[in-house]
């Protein structure tokens, strides 16, 4: 008797926690600062395709150049503030047997072609910066500084490298990055190393400190040595860098494209009433025809919407139309494993045994299916969003993992706890009737 008066209290504790917290998060300053990251698609923006001129790119250097010129441009609009842009590389062959690299650009927000092609086409910056003497600053205030206060700009950018690459220290076989500067350019590195010879000099790529070494000596003959304690991805990656400080290849653009905000608006509130109605069609079916049962399922289901919801914002997630898709395919697969296991107790009643034995053997009988279902419903997502090309399949992908992964802990754990708690007792007529299902 105390154990299920303590299971049912659990439980009422556990609900009247999720409905404070729930209100807590949607109607505090939170739902605001922390609002839903929409794609393109939904949120308008601006799509542009460049195609790259790698006429004169080795073969087996155009694709190294391509993921250059990805993350430069990537780089550009994530510090110009825009908001979740996707830019990625696509390749394919055309007749005559040639290759077309292009270039993809999405920019949610802005809605600004001219604008947005101009955050792109800006020739990015390198350049050698000296920290300043920090020796009698705390780390507290120092992390209150901003760059600027942190570092002095010097005559040494990027317009006077030749070439980097990747060595490997002979004694301890770490990987080095070696740089090389022009004849102009080796008379300002040795005049800066010989005067600030214990101090850190930083290589700033786009206003951003991507190394941070210690001269040790003068530098002279025009070339310089990195080591950092980086490994061999991170030291190629610092190599492609410098090496393509400003853009590796002509871009041009073929294509443009400006989607509306009054058009996003229109898919998120199409997408969000055909939630609505999805989850009313199934708590429609669920009431109807499994009773109480039902009735536990839908309350699940709701705690499986509040947690997606809040997995979104928390990660986030950025929702585009096909993600909505996904969430609302993942409401009709969250109640499986309530069926499995509510058509598991329904065969457990019919045999004669106690409620509380047929819930237990219903729970503990479907775990199997459940979790082999669930199981292979995850490997397609990860499948899907590992191998997918384009962002309209990865978001897929991923709100529909989220939402099978947490079908299971909300039919597992919320659902259970929640028909114990109901401690209905007895094998009767009535017990059968209100946990059965069907019309019978």
């Amino acid at each position: 008797m105390a154990s299920m008066l303590k299971t049912r209290l659990v439980a009422l504790l556990a609900l009247v926690l999720a409905a404070a917290v729930g209100f807590f998060v949607y109607t505090s300053e939170i739902n605001k600062t922390r609002p839903f990251k929409l794609g393109l698609d939904l949120s308008g923006g601006t799509h542009i395709v460049y195609e790259a001129d790698t006429k004169d790119v080795a073969a087996g250097d155009i694709g190294e150049t391509m993921e250059a010129l990805r993350e430069t441009i990537e780089r550009r609009v994530n510090l110009f503030g825009v908001s979740e842009p996707v830019v990625q590389v696509e390749s394919g062959g055309v007749p005559g047997g040639g290759r077309i690299n292009r270039l993809v650009v999405e920019l949610p927000g802005v809605t600004d072609v001219d604008q947005a092609m101009q955050l792109i086409g800006k020739t990015p910056l390198l350049e050698f910066k000296l920290m300043r003497d920090m020796s009698g600053v705390s780390q507290e205030e120092l992390e209150k500084k901003t760059l600027d206060e942190v570092f002095i700009p010097t005559p040494l950018t990027g317009r006077f490298l030749s070439r980097s690459q990747v060595i490997f220290d002979q004694t301890t076989g770490q990987p080095k990055v070696l740089l090389a500067f022009n004849d102009e350019g080796s008379e300002l590195f040795a005049k800066i190393t010989k005067e600030n010879i214990g101090k850190v000099v930083s290589i700033f790529l786009d206003g951003i400190p991507i190394s941070s070494p210690v001269v040790r000596e003068e530098i002279t003959g025009g070339t310089a040595e990195i080591s950092g304690g980086f490994n061999l991805e991170e030291a190629r990656e610092l190599v492609r860098n410098l090496n393509y400080g400003a853009l590796p290849v002509h871009i041009i653009p073929v294509g443009t494209q400006t989607i509306g905000a009054t058009l996003g608006s229109a898919a998120v509130s199409a997408g969000v009433y055909a939630g609505w109605i999805a989850f009313a069609l199934i708590a429609l079916f669920l009431l109807v025809w499994y009773r109480v049962p039902g009735i536990i399922a839908t309350v699940a289901l709701c705690v499986y919407v509040a947690l997606n919801l809040a997995i979104f914002k928390l990660i986030p997630v950025t929702l585009t139309a096909a993600g909505i898709a996904g969430f609302i395919l993942s409401l009709g697969m969250a109640v499986d494993a309530n069926i499995l296991i509510f058509e598991r107790m329904k065969e457990e009643l019919a045999r004669g045994k106690k409620l509380s034995d047929a819930m237990h053997e219903g729970f503990s009988r479907a775990w199997a299916s459940i979790r082999d279902s669930n199981l292979s419903s995850i490997i397609t997502a990860v499948i899907l969003y590992y191998f997918a090309t384009t962002p309209i399949i990865k978001g897929f992908a991923l709100v529909f993992a989220i939402g099978v992964v947490t079908s299971m802990f909300t039919a597992i754990t919320v659902s259970r706890t929640l028909l114990y708690a109901l401690g209905v007792k007895g094998q009767g007529k009535f017990v059968r009737v209100v946990f059965g299902s069907g019309v019978r």
